[in-house]
């Protein structure tokens, strides 16, 4: 029996092409390898799980490439290729700063830069979590980031710019990672899903790119546990059972009753999503969510703003038909004020039911005109 690997792991980027979500940012690594335009220092930073250090190793692998292809990436076949690979490369060297973060730690490295490359042109220091370095350490670095031998290249990876001292943000080449779209996520998920031999409904994951909050590691991780769970069918009804997801068919069928005025039927669901265990105030965040999705379908123009799938995106449109744009904007304003004060207020759930009361009679009043 093979060893099973994580998706996270497995399916993560070793080439340039191979990376989601961050195309310019691609691009301007590939161009500045091109035009041999190297800087001594840049600075990855955005949220987890967007590729920062998996572009970190490829922009090192392929910086030392002796053969590069027509589209500048690495060959994969000569020797600086090959031991980075195997994990033998005495040419590039990572620093987790989280647990080596000490200024005896960074001497170390200092050391290490004073010899020059094995195998390719550069030696290159790739530091993640550099801004978990105390500032003795950063302080005790500044000099060797300024002035490094012309064959050193550090590359530094962070979650959290804004810890970054100034001094060693102004000598580096920053670039800003993005969070990940969730059609690319969508994508991405359905090639693996695929490779696989998995069964996936495009809503179920759409679901998982949604949870996932734009990183893509997580929405691996997360699919690793839906297919698990699912047995290799991954459905939407078993994923929204398993990550604890609150049903889109809710908030269609509330929808519904408000534009009905119908007070009874908004109440009962309200007390059903309540039993199954939903808090209220991810409830409200989730109507909110809806209505603006509604708000959205009623402009063509805006249709592709809507990130679901394309079976629910139907359902969408269809109930947004049915909406009065003025009624959207008022329940809109309504369910963020309740948004706003439902940390406050002492009586939680009174206060959504006062919500949906409004909302219904909102509903009802337009019904009448």
């Amino acid at each position: 029996m093979d060893k099973f690997i994580v998706s996270a792991r497995k399916y993560r980027p070793t080439t340039f092409r191979s990376v989601v979500g961050q195309s310019a940012l691609v691009s301007t690594l590939k161009n500045a390898i091109s035009s041999q335009r190297l800087a001594h220092a840049y600075l990855f930073c955005g949220p987890r799980g967007v590729g920062k250090t998996s572009c970190a190793r490829i922009f090192a692998k392929t910086i030392n490439c002796f053969h590069l292809t027509s589209d500048n990436e690495a060959c994969n076949e000569c020797e600086s290729c090959q031991s980075f690979n195997e994990q033998r490369s005495l040419s590039i060297h990572e620093l987790d700063a989280a647990s080596n973060n000490s200024v005896e730690d960074i001497r170390q490295l200092i050391d290490e830069v004073r010899v020059p490359p094995q195998i390719g042109k550069y030696s290159v220091f790739i530091i993640d979590e550099v801004h978990m370095l105390s500032m003795a350490a950063f302080s005790a670095f500044l000099k060797t980031l300024e002035e490094p031998p012309s064959y050193a290249i550090f590359i530094l990876a962070t979650t959290e710019k804004q810890k970054i001292p100034a001094t060693i943000l102004s000598r580096c080449q920053v670039y800003d990672f993005n969070r990940i779209g969730i059609r690319d996520i969508v994508s991405h998920l359905q090639y693996v899903a695929d490779s696989e031999q998995i069964k996936a409904e495009p809503e179920a994951l759409n679901v998982i790119a949604q949870k996932a909050d734009g990183g893509m590691r997580d929405s691996l991780s997360i699919f690793d546990q839906v297919a698990s769970f699912c047995n290799g069918n991954v459905t939407y009804k078993d994923v929204i059972e398993n990550l604890n997801v609150l049903d889109y068919n809710y908030y269609f069928q509330l929808v519904d009753s408000m534009l009905g005025g119908n007070v009874p039927q908004a109440m009962l669901i309200f007390d059903e999503i309540l039993s199954k265990g939903f808090e209220g105030g991810r409830f409200v965040q989730g109507l909110c969510s809806h209505l603006r999705d509604l708000m959205v379908c009623k402009d063509p123009q805006t249709i592709p703003l809507l990130e679901v799938g394309s079976t629910i995106a139907e359902t969408y449109q269809q109930q947004a038909q049915r909406c009065d744009t003025e009624f959207l904007y008022k329940a809109l304003e309504i369910s963020n004020s309740c948004d706003l004060n439902y940390r406050s207020s002492n009586n939680k759930r009174l206060l959504v039911e006062i919500l949906l009361i409004r909302l219904c009679q909102l509903g009802a009043k337009k019904k009448s005109e």
